[in-house]
């Protein structure tokens, strides 16, 4: 059965669709099968930074013109991408009920991958928590400014209290080094654990890196270009540690429909 994992921040800018990208590029790289959806439907870049133009995106499988497989282009290292379309202003808005049923669409895609990645729109918005709530790890993107504190902690108060979410992974982008990142860890997750009852797991860094802003503008995502650069091998460790993080236990619609089980 796949492990979805969630791409969350509280706010853009934070360089999550970046680092989603580039964490799922390593995990096929290190042999898993994944395949990567983008969530921030009508608004969707992450196929800007892999290099590609999709031809179908999401908005005919949800319009019901063609099956989810068709959906489906393949990327770099055999990575399949679900794009969520760019400019497409119908799909800014999908209700509950169309996000739950498209949850449950991808059932079928359960014996052709091993890592389902979701890259949420940023911000606790019902479109974020839908996909967030439903997944098996959630991944937040911290930077170490107030406004993004502040946003975080909003998306993981927002998914304990709506979606039972208890286990959360934390990525620190742009410190100045390690230690400046798990300091910042330390203050968020102090805060955090203070007001909720939730756990969060420190699971690796990023530097501000000229490498990672020259590979966005070339759209080729660093782990591909260059995997023994010093961003590839942190990109590594942090996969293996967000593998080896706990799984939520949800209670309502889930990707592959763990919670019947």
């Amino acid at each position: 059965m796949p492990i979805s994992i969630s791409i969350a921040s509280g706010k853009g800018g934070v360089g999550k669709t970046s680092i989603a990208v580039n964490l799922a590029l390593t995990m096929a790289s290190l042999g898993s099968r994944v395949t990567f959806l983008d969530a921030d439907f009508g608004l969707a870049n992450a196929h800007l930074l892999m290099g590609y133009n999709p031809s179908n995106t999401v908005r005919d499988a949800i319009s019901g013109k063609s099956d989810l497989r068709d959906s489906i282009t393949k990327g770099p290292l055999g990575l399949q991408l679900i794009s969520g379309g760019n400019g497409l202003l119908d799909l800014l808005n999908l209700n509950q009920s169309t996000r739950l049923n498209l949850i449950r669409s991808f059932d079928p895609l359960a014996d052709q991958c091993d890592v389902f990645f979701i890259d949420v729109p940023a911000g606790a918005s019902d479109s974020s928590l839908s996909f967030v709530n439903a997944s098996d790890k959630v991944l937040i993107v911290l930077v170490g400014e107030p406004t993004s504190f502040m946003d975080a902690y909003t998306m993981v108060k927002a998914a304990h209290v709506e979606g039972g979410v208890k286990d959360f992974s934390v990525v620190v982008n742009m410190a100045e080094n390690e230690i400046q990142s798990k300091d910042t860890f330390e203050k968020f997750n102090k805060t955090t654990s203070k007001f909720l009852d939730v756990k969060l797991r420190y699971v690796g860094y990023l530097p501000h890196s000229r490498a990672l802003r020259s590979s966005i503008v070339k759209r080729k995502p660093l782990v591909v270009s260059d995997r023994k650069c010093r961003e590839s091998l942190l990109f590594k460790s942090m996969s293996k540690e967000l593998l080896s993080s706990p799984n939520n236990i949800a209670s309502g619609i889930t990707f592959f429909n763990k919670s019947a089980i």
